[in-house]
């Protein structure tokens, strides 16, 4: 059990529930806890199946032998190439019947947007031609995480948008897209070796970090503007404090696994950032 914990990335798991924290809460009262629940659930399922269909498609092209990064279960030997793909399924299959359920309740287009965040997390780096290797996959972080897990969670609960949670997915999206460049950059030496040229490989190492510290201030610019709406949204930039080592380590020119914590240390502040954030708003 300890392996399939560990591959299926913990740290990384706030990219996935915070979208929804911060989007429910966004959407203002009367809470619909259920499908808030349900919404929860295909997020993480979404999430640890990407996980696991990354160890996978990257195992099985060899693209993990020289990682420094946290393991990986393909590569490392740890489980087969079948059953990492299995789990994947697995975890996309639980956010299908949850994501169907709750889109039922709502809104049936709601499963296509389900069924396209499910595409877009196997073809990562599964597939001919995934995308991760061809430098998008910050961009399709900021569009999943941000805007379509955030927004999503609002419209679940009452079918329709907020202005809060416009903004909030800004934030929401540029942080997730921080935890992957950090991610990223910890791997340009290994990647760019083995052809995947993620964003990172792309624009180098220099111009990463300054990307990681533009998407931090996106993200206070972003709850900034919220502020104006709720001033009690001040409160989120209590979270800021947790920015502190991550910074100083990329600003440091650490490389390798130097960089394990600030994948760590960038997953911690987006969690404190959306727990803040959800409890700010629903002040009124």
């Amino acid at each position: 059990m300890k392996k399939w914990v560990a591959g299926a990335r913990l740290p990384t798991l706030p990219a996935s529930i915070v979208p929804v924290i911060v989007g429910t809460a966004a959407a203002g009262p009367p809470y619909h806890l259920g499908r808030a629940l349900l919404t929860a659930v295909v997020a993480l399922a979404i999430q640890v199946g990407c996980n696991y269909a990354n160890d996978y498609s990257d195992g099985i092209r060899g693209t993990d032998k020289n990682r420094t990064g946290p393991l990986r279960l393909v590569a490392s030997g740890l489980a087969t190439p079948g059953a990492v793909l299995r789990a994947a399924l697995i975890a996309f299959a639980i956010a299908t019947i949850a994501g169907i359920v709750v889109s039922l309740q709502v809104a049936p287009w709601l499963i296509a947007v389900g069924l396209a965040a499910i595409a877009a997390a196997w073809f990562y780096t599964g597939g001919s031609r995934p995308y991760g290797y061809h430098g998008l996959g910050e961009v399709f972080c900021f569009i999943f995480f941000g805007f379509v897990g955030t927004l999503g969670s609002t419209y679940v609960q009452h079918g329709s948008f907020t202005a809060v949670s416009a903004l909030a997915s800004l934030a929401v999206g540029a942080l997730t897209t921080a935890l992957l460049v950090a991610n990223n950059l910890r791997d340009i030496p290994g990647d760019a070796a083995t052809g995947k040229y993620t964003l990172a490989v792309k624009i180098g190492d220099g111009p990463t970090r300054r990307l990681y510290f533009a998407l931090l201030a996106v993200a206070a610019l972003a709850t900034l503007a919220v502020v104006v709406l709720h001033p009690w949204a001040l409160l989120a930039f209590a979270a800021a404090a947790g920015a502190i080592r991550p910074v100083q380590v990329v600003r440091s020119g650490a490389t390798g696994r130097a960089l394990i914590p600030v994948l760590i240390d960038t997953g911690r502040l987006e969690l404190v950032f959306g727990i803040l954030f959800a409890a700010s708003v629903v002040v009124r």
